[in-house]
Protein backbone atom coordinates (compact mmCIF):
# COMPACT_ATOMS: atom_id res chain seq x y z
CA UNK A 1 0.00 0.00 0.00
CA UNK A 2 1.32 3.44 -0.97
CA UNK A 3 1.84 5.78 2.01
CA UNK A 4 3.17 8.68 -0.05
CA UNK A 5 2.76 9.37 -3.77
CA UNK A 6 4.53 12.22 -5.55
CA UNK A 7 3.45 12.86 -9.14
CA UNK A 8 5.12 15.03 -11.81
CA UNK A 9 6.93 17.24 -9.32
CA UNK A 10 8.85 20.25 -10.66
CA UNK A 11 10.55 22.88 -8.56
CA UNK A 12 13.33 25.44 -8.68
CA UNK A 13 14.76 28.56 -7.06
CA UNK A 14 14.89 31.53 -9.43
CA UNK A 15 16.36 30.24 -12.70
CA UNK A 16 17.95 27.24 -10.98
CA UNK A 17 15.85 24.09 -11.58
CA UNK A 18 15.97 21.44 -8.84
CA UNK A 19 13.37 18.87 -10.04
CA UNK A 20 11.82 18.33 -13.43
CA UNK A 21 8.71 16.10 -13.66
CA UNK A 22 9.81 13.82 -10.79
CA UNK A 23 7.62 10.99 -9.45
CA UNK A 24 8.07 8.90 -6.28
CA UNK A 25 6.17 6.28 -4.28
CA UNK A 26 6.73 5.12 -0.71
CA UNK A 27 5.27 1.77 0.35
CA UNK A 28 4.63 0.45 3.85
CA UNK A 29 7.81 -0.82 5.55
CA UNK A 30 10.25 0.53 2.95
CA UNK A 31 13.57 1.82 4.29
CA UNK A 32 14.75 4.37 1.73
CA UNK A 33 18.09 6.13 1.41
CA UNK A 34 17.71 9.47 -0.41
CA UNK A 35 21.11 10.27 -1.91
CA UNK A 36 22.77 12.74 -4.25
CA UNK A 37 25.49 15.37 -4.33
CA UNK A 38 25.22 18.57 -2.28
CA UNK A 39 22.64 20.92 -3.79
CA UNK A 40 20.71 18.29 -5.77
CA UNK A 41 17.56 18.99 -3.70
CA UNK A 42 17.33 16.30 -1.00
CA UNK A 43 16.31 18.65 1.82
CA UNK A 44 14.08 20.61 -0.61
CA UNK A 45 12.29 17.34 -1.42
CA UNK A 46 11.72 16.70 2.32
CA UNK A 47 10.35 20.22 2.74
CA UNK A 48 7.96 19.73 -0.19
CA UNK A 49 6.55 16.37 0.99
CA UNK A 50 6.06 17.74 4.54
CA UNK A 51 4.20 20.77 3.16
CA UNK A 52 6.78 23.32 4.30
CA UNK A 53 7.43 24.28 0.69
CA UNK A 54 4.92 24.56 -2.16
CA UNK A 55 6.20 22.96 -5.40
CA UNK A 56 6.06 24.84 -8.70
CA UNK A 57 4.12 21.94 -10.24
CA UNK A 58 2.98 18.42 -9.36
CA UNK A 59 1.05 16.64 -6.61
CA UNK A 60 2.00 15.28 -3.19
CA UNK A 61 -0.56 12.78 -1.80
CA UNK A 62 -0.38 11.11 1.61
CA UNK A 63 -2.70 8.22 2.46
CA UNK A 64 -5.29 9.07 5.12
CA UNK A 65 -4.49 9.03 8.84
CA UNK A 66 -0.72 8.75 8.31
CA UNK A 67 1.40 10.28 11.09
CA UNK A 68 4.64 11.74 9.73
CA UNK A 69 7.69 12.42 11.90
CA UNK A 70 10.34 14.81 10.52
CA UNK A 71 13.73 15.42 12.16
CA UNK A 72 13.92 19.18 11.78
CA UNK A 73 17.10 20.58 13.29
CA UNK A 74 15.63 24.10 13.20
CA UNK A 75 12.63 23.27 15.42
CA UNK A 76 12.22 25.60 18.40
CA UNK A 77 12.83 24.32 21.94
CA UNK A 78 11.28 26.65 24.50
CA UNK A 79 13.30 27.99 27.41
CA UNK A 80 11.99 26.66 30.71
CA UNK A 81 11.19 23.18 29.31
CA UNK A 82 13.28 20.28 30.54
CA UNK A 83 14.48 17.44 28.30
CA UNK A 84 11.88 15.23 30.01
CA UNK A 85 9.10 17.75 29.19
CA UNK A 86 10.09 17.79 25.51
CA UNK A 87 10.24 13.99 25.32
CA UNK A 88 6.87 13.59 27.04
CA UNK A 89 5.35 16.10 24.58
CA UNK A 90 5.81 13.33 21.97
CA UNK A 91 2.76 11.72 23.61
CA UNK A 92 0.62 14.90 23.61
CA UNK A 93 -1.91 13.36 21.22
CA UNK A 94 -2.34 10.48 23.70
CA UNK A 95 -2.86 12.88 26.62
CA UNK A 96 -5.51 14.61 24.47
CA UNK A 97 -7.15 11.22 23.80
CA UNK A 98 -7.17 10.43 27.55
CA UNK A 99 -8.83 13.79 28.16
CA UNK A 100 -11.51 12.97 25.55
CA UNK A 101 -12.04 9.55 27.15
CA UNK A 102 -12.57 11.12 30.58
CA UNK A 103 -15.17 13.50 29.09
CA UNK A 104 -16.97 10.49 27.58
CA UNK A 105 -17.05 8.83 31.05
CA UNK A 106 -18.62 12.00 32.48
CA UNK A 107 -21.32 11.93 29.78
CA UNK A 108 -22.34 8.38 30.63
CA UNK A 109 -24.32 9.44 33.71
CA UNK A 110 -27.03 11.20 31.65
CA UNK A 111 -27.61 9.12 28.50
CA UNK A 112 -30.03 6.52 27.17
CA UNK A 113 -28.98 2.81 27.09
CA UNK A 114 -28.45 3.08 23.29
CA UNK A 115 -26.21 6.15 23.69
CA UNK A 116 -24.36 4.44 26.55
CA UNK A 117 -23.54 1.49 24.30
CA UNK A 118 -22.10 3.85 21.65
CA UNK A 119 -20.05 5.75 24.28
CA UNK A 120 -18.66 2.48 25.69
CA UNK A 121 -17.62 1.46 22.18
CA UNK A 122 -15.83 4.83 21.67
CA UNK A 123 -14.12 4.53 25.06
CA UNK A 124 -12.96 0.99 24.19
CA UNK A 125 -11.43 2.24 20.91
CA UNK A 126 -9.59 5.04 22.72
CA UNK A 127 -8.43 2.61 25.44
CA UNK A 128 -6.96 0.27 22.80
CA UNK A 129 -5.16 3.21 21.13
CA UNK A 130 -3.68 4.31 24.47
CA UNK A 131 -2.50 0.78 25.33
CA UNK A 132 -1.05 0.08 21.84
CA UNK A 133 0.89 3.36 21.89
CA UNK A 134 2.60 2.79 25.26
CA UNK A 135 0.55 5.44 27.12
CA UNK A 136 0.73 3.59 30.43
CA UNK A 137 4.51 3.15 30.27
CA UNK A 138 5.43 6.65 29.03
CA UNK A 139 7.99 7.32 31.78
CA UNK A 140 9.75 4.01 31.13
CA UNK A 141 9.79 4.69 27.36
CA UNK A 142 11.19 8.20 27.88
CA UNK A 143 14.00 6.80 30.02
CA UNK A 144 14.73 3.94 27.59
CA UNK A 145 15.16 6.31 24.59
CA UNK A 146 16.96 8.83 26.81
CA UNK A 147 19.48 6.12 27.76
CA UNK A 148 19.94 4.98 24.14
CA UNK A 149 20.81 8.47 22.91
CA UNK A 150 22.83 9.52 25.95
CA UNK A 151 20.28 12.04 27.27
CA UNK A 152 20.22 10.46 30.74
CA UNK A 153 23.93 11.36 30.99
CA UNK A 154 23.09 15.02 30.31
CA UNK A 155 20.19 14.93 32.79
CA UNK A 156 16.53 14.58 31.80
CA UNK A 157 15.59 17.47 34.10
CA UNK A 158 18.01 19.92 32.47
CA UNK A 159 16.63 23.05 30.71
CA UNK A 160 16.76 22.56 26.91
CA UNK A 161 17.91 26.18 26.52
CA UNK A 162 21.32 25.23 27.99
CA UNK A 163 22.07 22.44 25.50
CA UNK A 164 24.77 22.36 22.80
CA UNK A 165 23.81 21.93 19.12
CA UNK A 166 24.55 18.20 19.25
CA UNK A 167 22.58 17.66 22.47
CA UNK A 168 19.65 19.62 21.02
CA UNK A 169 19.60 17.35 17.95
CA UNK A 170 19.59 14.29 20.23
CA UNK A 171 16.54 15.64 22.08
CA UNK A 172 14.67 16.28 18.81
CA UNK A 173 15.59 12.82 17.51
CA UNK A 174 14.55 11.14 20.78
CA UNK A 175 11.18 12.96 20.71
CA UNK A 176 10.66 11.87 17.12
CA UNK A 177 11.41 8.21 17.89
CA UNK A 178 9.03 8.28 20.87
CA UNK A 179 6.23 9.54 18.62
CA UNK A 180 6.47 6.25 16.65
CA UNK A 181 5.11 7.81 13.45
CA UNK A 182 3.99 5.74 10.46
CA UNK A 183 6.85 7.27 8.51
CA UNK A 184 10.12 8.80 9.69
CA UNK A 185 11.84 11.50 7.61
CA UNK A 186 15.45 11.85 8.74
CA UNK A 187 17.73 14.53 7.29
CA UNK A 188 21.36 13.69 8.21
CA UNK A 189 20.54 12.41 11.74
CA UNK A 190 24.13 11.29 12.46
CA UNK A 191 25.67 14.75 11.93
CA UNK A 192 25.67 15.64 15.62
CA UNK A 193 25.67 12.17 17.17
CA UNK A 194 28.73 10.63 18.77
CA UNK A 195 29.90 7.13 17.81
CA UNK A 196 28.11 5.06 20.48
CA UNK A 197 24.78 6.76 19.75
CA UNK A 198 25.19 6.28 15.99
CA UNK A 199 25.52 2.54 16.77
CA UNK A 200 22.33 2.71 18.88
CA UNK A 201 20.39 4.57 16.14
CA UNK A 202 21.63 2.06 13.55
CA UNK A 203 20.22 -0.82 15.62
CA UNK A 204 16.94 1.06 16.17
CA UNK A 205 16.42 1.70 12.44
CA UNK A 206 17.37 -1.88 11.50
CA UNK A 207 14.51 -3.10 13.72
CA UNK A 208 12.09 -0.30 12.76
CA UNK A 209 8.86 -1.82 11.39
CA UNK A 210 7.46 1.31 9.74
CA UNK A 211 8.74 3.17 6.67
CA UNK A 212 11.46 5.82 6.69
CA UNK A 213 13.29 8.10 4.27
CA UNK A 214 16.87 8.82 5.30
CA UNK A 215 19.26 11.44 3.94
CA UNK A 216 22.82 10.61 4.94
CA UNK A 217 26.34 10.96 3.56
CA UNK A 218 27.61 8.42 6.13
CA UNK A 219 27.80 5.45 3.76
CA UNK A 220 28.52 2.64 6.31
CA UNK A 221 25.53 3.86 8.38
CA UNK A 222 23.30 4.17 5.29
CA UNK A 223 24.26 0.70 4.02
CA UNK A 224 23.39 -0.92 7.34
CA UNK A 225 19.78 0.34 7.59
CA UNK A 226 18.23 0.79 4.11
CA UNK A 227 16.88 -1.57 1.45
CA UNK A 228 16.11 0.94 -1.34
CA UNK A 229 17.96 3.89 -2.84
CA UNK A 230 16.44 6.92 -4.54
CA UNK A 231 19.16 8.88 -6.33
CA UNK A 232 18.83 12.59 -7.15
CA UNK A 233 20.87 13.83 -10.08
CA UNK A 234 20.34 16.29 -12.94
CA UNK A 235 16.75 17.13 -11.82
CA UNK A 236 15.79 13.42 -11.88
CA UNK A 237 14.93 10.92 -9.15
CA UNK A 238 15.73 7.27 -9.89
CA UNK A 239 14.97 4.13 -7.85
CA UNK A 240 17.47 1.32 -7.13
CA UNK A 241 16.78 -1.84 -5.15
CA UNK A 242 19.39 -2.72 -2.51
CA UNK A 243 21.99 -0.76 -0.58
CA UNK A 244 24.41 2.01 -1.62
CA UNK A 245 27.12 -0.41 -2.81
CA UNK A 246 24.64 -2.11 -5.13
CA UNK A 247 23.45 1.32 -6.37
CA UNK A 248 27.03 2.26 -7.29
CA UNK A 249 27.45 -0.88 -9.43
CA UNK A 250 24.10 -0.50 -11.24
CA UNK A 251 24.47 3.28 -11.67
CA UNK A 252 27.96 2.88 -13.19
CA UNK A 253 26.68 0.16 -15.54
CA UNK A 254 23.74 2.35 -16.68
CA UNK A 255 26.12 5.27 -17.19
CA UNK A 256 28.42 3.16 -19.40
CA UNK A 257 25.43 1.85 -21.42
CA UNK A 258 24.17 5.41 -21.94
CA UNK A 259 27.62 6.63 -23.03
CA UNK A 260 27.92 3.72 -25.47
CA UNK A 261 24.44 4.43 -26.93
CA UNK A 262 25.29 8.15 -27.15
CA UNK A 263 28.52 7.48 -29.10
CA UNK A 264 26.69 5.10 -31.45
CA UNK A 265 23.93 7.66 -32.06
CA UNK A 266 26.45 10.49 -32.63
CA UNK A 267 28.20 8.36 -35.24
CA UNK A 268 24.85 7.62 -36.97
CA UNK A 269 23.92 11.35 -36.90
CA UNK A 270 27.29 12.29 -38.44
CA UNK A 271 26.82 9.71 -41.25
CA UNK A 272 23.23 10.87 -41.96
CA UNK A 273 24.23 14.55 -42.02
CA UNK A 274 27.15 13.76 -44.33
CA UNK A 275 24.85 11.82 -46.72
CA UNK A 276 22.27 14.68 -46.74
CA UNK A 277 24.97 17.31 -47.38
CA UNK A 278 26.45 15.32 -50.27
CA UNK A 279 23.19 14.27 -51.94
CA UNK A 280 20.48 16.92 -51.39
CA UNK A 281 21.55 18.97 -54.42
CA UNK A 282 21.59 16.05 -56.90
CA UNK A 283 18.27 15.26 -58.59
CA UNK A 284 18.95 11.50 -58.66
CA UNK A 285 19.58 11.25 -54.93
CA UNK A 286 17.46 14.14 -53.56
CA UNK A 287 14.64 11.83 -52.37
CA UNK A 288 17.07 9.62 -50.48
CA UNK A 289 18.62 12.71 -48.87
CA UNK A 290 15.15 13.97 -47.83
CA UNK A 291 14.36 10.56 -46.35
CA UNK A 292 17.61 10.66 -44.30
CA UNK A 293 16.77 14.23 -43.18
CA UNK A 294 13.30 13.08 -41.98
CA UNK A 295 14.96 10.29 -40.01
CA UNK A 296 17.28 12.88 -38.44
CA UNK A 297 14.38 15.19 -37.57
CA UNK A 298 12.39 12.38 -35.88
CA UNK A 299 15.35 10.96 -33.98
CA UNK A 300 15.00 11.07 -30.19
CA UNK A 301 18.31 12.46 -29.05
CA UNK A 302 20.23 10.73 -26.26
CA UNK A 303 21.58 13.23 -23.79
CA UNK A 304 24.36 12.60 -21.32
CA UNK A 305 23.82 13.95 -17.81
CA UNK A 306 25.94 16.95 -16.93
CA UNK A 307 29.07 15.96 -15.08
CA UNK A 308 29.05 17.44 -11.60
CA UNK A 309 32.18 19.45 -10.78
CA UNK A 310 34.43 17.42 -8.48
CA UNK A 311 35.83 19.45 -5.60
CA UNK A 312 39.57 19.94 -5.18
CA UNK A 313 40.77 20.95 -1.74
CA UNK A 314 44.46 21.84 -1.81
CA UNK A 315 45.46 23.68 1.36
CA UNK A 316 48.05 26.44 0.93
CA UNK A 317 50.94 25.91 3.35
CA UNK A 318 52.80 28.84 4.87
CA UNK A 319 56.29 28.82 6.47
CA UNK A 320 56.89 26.22 9.19
CA UNK A 321 55.95 27.29 12.74
CA UNK A 322 58.10 26.84 15.85
CA UNK A 323 58.23 23.41 17.49
CA UNK A 324 55.43 24.27 19.94
CA UNK A 325 51.91 24.75 18.56
CA UNK A 326 50.21 25.29 21.92
CA UNK A 327 50.55 24.31 25.57
CA UNK A 328 47.92 24.61 28.30
CA UNK A 329 48.73 24.94 32.00
CA UNK A 330 45.95 23.92 34.43
CA UNK A 331 43.42 25.17 31.87
CA UNK A 332 39.79 24.93 32.98
CA UNK A 333 37.29 25.53 30.17
CA UNK A 334 33.60 26.35 30.42
CA UNK A 335 31.08 29.17 30.56
CA UNK A 336 29.21 29.55 33.87
CA UNK A 337 30.44 26.19 35.17
CA UNK A 338 33.64 24.19 34.50
CA UNK A 339 33.46 21.68 31.64
CA UNK A 340 36.89 20.19 32.35
CA UNK A 341 39.38 19.27 35.01
CA UNK A 342 42.60 21.37 34.92
CA UNK A 343 44.16 20.51 31.54
CA UNK A 344 47.87 20.24 30.79
CA UNK A 345 47.96 19.59 27.06
CA UNK A 346 50.75 20.06 24.53
CA UNK A 347 50.70 19.97 20.74
CA UNK A 348 53.86 20.07 18.65
CA UNK A 349 54.62 20.80 15.00
CA UNK A 350 53.67 17.92 12.67
CA UNK A 351 51.02 16.42 14.96
CA UNK A 352 47.56 15.77 13.54
CA UNK A 353 45.19 15.25 16.46
CA UNK A 354 41.55 14.12 16.57
CA UNK A 355 39.46 15.24 19.56
CA UNK A 356 36.81 12.59 20.20
CA UNK A 357 34.10 11.98 22.78
CA UNK A 358 30.40 12.52 23.41
CA UNK A 359 28.60 15.75 22.56
CA UNK A 360 28.41 18.50 25.14
CA UNK A 361 31.65 17.71 26.98
CA UNK A 362 33.47 20.79 25.71
CA UNK A 363 35.40 19.86 22.53
CA UNK A 364 34.33 23.02 20.67
CA UNK A 365 34.79 25.04 23.87
CA UNK A 366 38.39 23.78 24.09
CA UNK A 367 39.10 24.89 20.49
CA UNK A 368 37.64 28.34 21.16
CA UNK A 369 39.59 28.64 24.44
CA UNK A 370 42.86 27.79 22.64
CA UNK A 371 42.06 30.35 19.92
CA UNK A 372 41.23 32.96 22.58
CA UNK A 373 37.66 33.35 21.31
CA UNK A 374 36.27 32.65 24.78
CA UNK A 375 37.82 33.30 28.17
CA UNK A 376 38.88 30.24 30.14
CA UNK A 377 37.70 29.87 33.75
CA UNK A 378 41.22 29.19 35.02
CA UNK A 379 44.77 28.44 33.87
CA UNK A 380 46.50 29.60 30.71
CA UNK A 381 47.16 28.82 27.04
CA UNK A 382 50.55 29.51 25.45
CA UNK A 383 50.61 29.64 21.66
CA UNK A 384 53.82 28.89 19.74
CA UNK A 385 55.71 31.20 17.40
CA UNK A 386 55.01 31.89 13.70
CA UNK A 387 51.54 30.29 13.77
CA UNK A 388 49.29 30.86 10.75
CA UNK A 389 45.96 29.46 11.95
CA UNK A 390 43.04 28.35 9.77
CA UNK A 391 39.76 27.76 11.65
CA UNK A 392 36.71 25.91 10.26
CA UNK A 393 33.66 26.54 12.44
CA UNK A 394 30.99 23.85 12.74
CA UNK A 395 28.12 26.17 11.72
CA UNK A 396 27.77 29.82 10.84
CA UNK A 397 25.55 31.38 13.50
CA UNK A 398 24.15 34.51 11.82
CA UNK A 399 21.95 34.74 8.71
CA UNK A 400 24.12 35.56 5.71
CA UNK A 401 22.66 37.70 2.91
CA UNK A 402 25.92 37.78 0.87
CA UNK A 403 26.25 35.92 -2.41
CA UNK A 404 29.05 33.32 -2.58
CA UNK A 405 31.15 35.76 -4.62
CA UNK A 406 30.68 38.56 -2.05
CA UNK A 407 31.49 36.20 0.82
CA UNK A 408 34.77 35.04 -0.76
CA UNK A 409 35.70 38.55 -1.96
CA UNK A 410 35.30 39.85 1.60
CA UNK A 411 38.04 37.38 2.60
CA UNK A 412 40.30 37.99 -0.45
CA UNK A 413 39.68 41.60 -1.64
CA UNK A 414 42.85 41.51 -3.77
CA UNK A 415 41.48 38.68 -5.98
CA UNK A 416 39.95 39.49 -9.37
CA UNK A 417 36.37 38.32 -10.06
CA UNK A 418 37.81 35.58 -12.30
CA UNK A 419 40.06 34.34 -9.44
CA UNK A 420 37.15 34.37 -6.96
CA UNK A 421 34.93 32.39 -9.33
CA UNK A 422 37.75 29.93 -10.08
CA UNK A 423 38.43 29.40 -6.35
CA UNK A 424 34.73 28.67 -5.64
CA UNK A 425 34.40 26.42 -8.71
CA UNK A 426 37.44 24.43 -7.54
CA UNK A 427 35.47 23.58 -4.38
CA UNK A 428 32.72 21.93 -6.47
CA UNK A 429 30.32 24.89 -6.79
CA UNK A 430 28.61 25.60 -10.12
CA UNK A 431 28.04 29.07 -11.63
CA UNK A 432 24.44 28.99 -10.35
CA UNK A 433 25.68 28.31 -6.78
CA UNK A 434 28.42 30.92 -7.02
CA UNK A 435 25.93 33.65 -7.96
CA UNK A 436 23.34 32.56 -5.32
CA UNK A 437 22.98 33.98 -1.83
CA UNK A 438 24.57 31.90 0.94
CA UNK A 439 21.23 31.56 2.76
CA UNK A 440 19.59 29.59 -0.11
CA UNK A 441 22.42 27.03 -0.36
CA UNK A 442 22.26 23.54 1.13
CA UNK A 443 24.32 22.70 4.24
CA UNK A 444 26.96 20.99 2.08
CA UNK A 445 27.26 23.93 -0.31
CA UNK A 446 27.66 26.36 2.62
CA UNK A 447 30.43 24.11 4.01
CA UNK A 448 32.18 24.23 0.59
CA UNK A 449 32.11 28.06 0.66
CA UNK A 450 33.69 28.01 4.15
CA UNK A 451 36.30 25.49 2.94
CA UNK A 452 37.04 27.73 -0.06
CA UNK A 453 37.93 30.57 2.31
CA UNK A 454 40.14 28.20 4.32
CA UNK A 455 42.10 26.54 1.50
CA UNK A 456 42.98 29.86 -0.14
CA UNK A 457 44.57 31.21 3.03
CA UNK A 458 48.18 30.29 3.81
CA UNK A 459 48.21 28.26 7.04
CA UNK A 460 50.49 26.00 9.02
CA UNK A 461 47.87 24.88 11.59
CA UNK A 462 44.29 23.83 10.76
CA UNK A 463 41.66 23.81 13.51
CA UNK A 464 38.61 21.98 12.18
CA UNK A 465 35.28 21.57 14.03
CA UNK A 466 33.20 18.79 12.41
CA UNK A 467 34.28 19.61 8.82
CA UNK A 468 32.53 16.53 7.34
CA UNK A 469 29.00 17.52 8.47
CA UNK A 470 26.74 17.95 5.38
CA UNK A 471 29.52 17.14 2.86
CA UNK A 472 28.63 14.64 0.13
CA UNK A 473 30.70 11.51 -0.51
CA UNK A 474 32.98 13.03 -3.19
CA UNK A 475 33.71 16.14 -1.10
CA UNK A 476 34.41 14.05 2.01
CA UNK A 477 36.83 11.77 0.14
CA UNK A 478 38.63 14.78 -1.36
CA UNK A 479 38.87 16.52 2.04
CA UNK A 480 40.37 13.38 3.55
CA UNK A 481 42.98 13.22 0.75
CA UNK A 482 43.83 16.90 1.19
CA UNK A 483 44.25 16.61 4.98
CA UNK A 484 46.53 13.58 4.57
CA UNK A 485 48.64 15.56 2.10
CA UNK A 486 48.72 18.72 4.27
CA UNK A 487 52.23 19.42 5.59
CA UNK A 488 51.05 21.48 8.57
CA UNK A 489 49.51 20.46 11.92
CA UNK A 490 45.82 19.63 12.43
CA UNK A 491 43.50 19.75 15.44
CA UNK A 492 40.24 18.09 14.40
CA UNK A 493 36.85 17.34 15.99
CA UNK A 494 35.12 14.49 14.16
CA UNK A 495 32.64 11.69 14.94
CA UNK A 496 33.52 9.56 11.90
CA UNK A 497 36.36 7.14 12.66
CA UNK A 498 36.57 6.00 9.02
CA UNK A 499 37.31 9.62 8.09
CA UNK A 500 39.94 10.57 10.69
CA UNK A 501 41.76 7.26 11.37
CA UNK A 502 43.96 7.56 8.26
CA UNK A 503 44.52 11.30 8.76
CA UNK A 504 45.63 11.75 12.38
CA UNK A 505 48.79 10.84 14.30
CA UNK A 506 47.11 11.05 17.73
CA UNK A 507 43.61 10.72 19.20
CA UNK A 508 42.66 12.56 22.41
CA UNK A 509 39.61 11.15 24.20
CA UNK A 510 38.03 14.22 25.80
CA UNK A 511 35.81 12.08 28.03
CA UNK A 512 38.90 11.40 30.17
CA UNK A 513 39.10 15.04 31.33
CA UNK A 514 35.49 16.20 31.29
CA UNK A 515 33.64 17.07 34.50
CA UNK A 516 30.51 15.43 33.03
CA UNK A 517 29.53 11.97 34.25
CA UNK A 518 29.41 9.33 31.48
Amino acid sequence: MSILTVKNLSHGFGDRAIFNDVSFRLLKGEHIGLIGANGEGKSTFMNIVTGKLEPDAGKVEWSKHVRVGYLDQHAALEKGMTIRDVLKSAFQYLFDLENNMNKLYEKMADVTPEELEKLLEDVGTIQDTLTNNDFYVIDAKVEEIGRGLGLEDIGLDRDVHDLSGGQRTKVLLAKLLLEKPDILLLDEPTNYLDEQHIVWLKRYLQEYENAFILISHDIPFLNSVINLIYHMENQELNRYVGDYDNFLKVHEMKKQQLESAFKKQQQEIAELKDFVARNKARVATRNMAMSRQKKLDKMEMIELGKEKPKPEFDFKASRAPGKLIFETTDLVIGYDEPLSKPLNLRMERGQKIALVGANGIGKTTLLKSILGEIKSLNGSVELGDYLELGYFEQESKEANTNTCIEEAWKEFPHYSQYEIRAALAKCGLTTKHIESKIQVLSGGEKAKVRLCKLINKETNVLILDEPTNHLDVDAKDELKRALKAYKGSILLICHEPEFYHDVVTDTWNCESWTTKVF
